[in-house]
């Protein structure tokens, strides 16, 4: 098979869609809700996708005075690994992004900001999840006591980015919103990229 090219493919995504038969509840949690759905395929056939549901969440990119950036050790129950992230949390139900942002920043780590960005969304598990994660940028940093949640246990530090960008391709960080995070920011740093001021 020869590889086309992007302007080699047809217009439009109908040939790809998948549409919806009917669909089942397979389990409900405290957030995440398992789903299995019958779908019809491009070509008339049928075939079965089980997907999570998932609020959404964010993630900050929170730079320090001397431009490092914060970063959180926190053990991961699925992976059974403690993982360096940045700072970033589930929205509530109805909740702004932006004000789940602020929010997260403060009580994980006890800085405040008074300049934030939008930077973008991104979809981590597009296989089997519902999951969004809204990434900002976090400057002018102010500290004060971070206010973690009852079962909540996490380390915050600050590295300079290029330390973090080498732990990404050492295999240090793993962490899908850190890895984006890290070569946006060196990006940006470059005058590649730019965000959407917000405040």
């Amino acid at each position: 098979m020869t590889e086309k090219f992007l302007h080699d493919l047809p217009l439009g995504d109908a040939h790809l869609r998948e549409d919806r038969i009917s669909g089942e509840d397979i389990y409900g949690g405290i957030f995440l809700n398992m789903k299995r759905d019958k779908v019809s395929l491009p070509d008339g056939q049928e075939a079965v996708r089980e997907y999570l549901t998932h609020p959404g969440a964010v993630a900050i990119i929170a730079i320090l005075a001397d431009g490092r950036m914060l970063l959180e050790r926190q053990y991961r129950y699925p992976i059974a690994k403690v993982c360096m992230e940045i700072p970033a949390g589930k929205l509530d139900l109805g909740e702004d992004p932006l004000l789940c942002a602020k929010r997260e920043l403060e009580e994980e780590t006890g800085y405040t900001a008074k300049k934030w960005s939008y930077v973008r969304r991104i979809h981590p598990v597009i296989s089997y999840s519902t999951e969004f994660i809204d990434i900002y940028l976090a400057e002018d940093l102010e500290p004060g006591k971070s206010k973690l949640d009852e079962e909540e246990f996490l380390d915050v530090f600050a590295a300079p980015l290029e330390e973090i960008i080498g732990w990404v391709e050492q295999g240090v960080i793993t962490d899908v919103k850190t890895t984006i995070s890290a070569y946006w920011l060196d990006r940006y740093r470059r005058g590649l990229v730019m965000p959407s001021l917000l405040s």
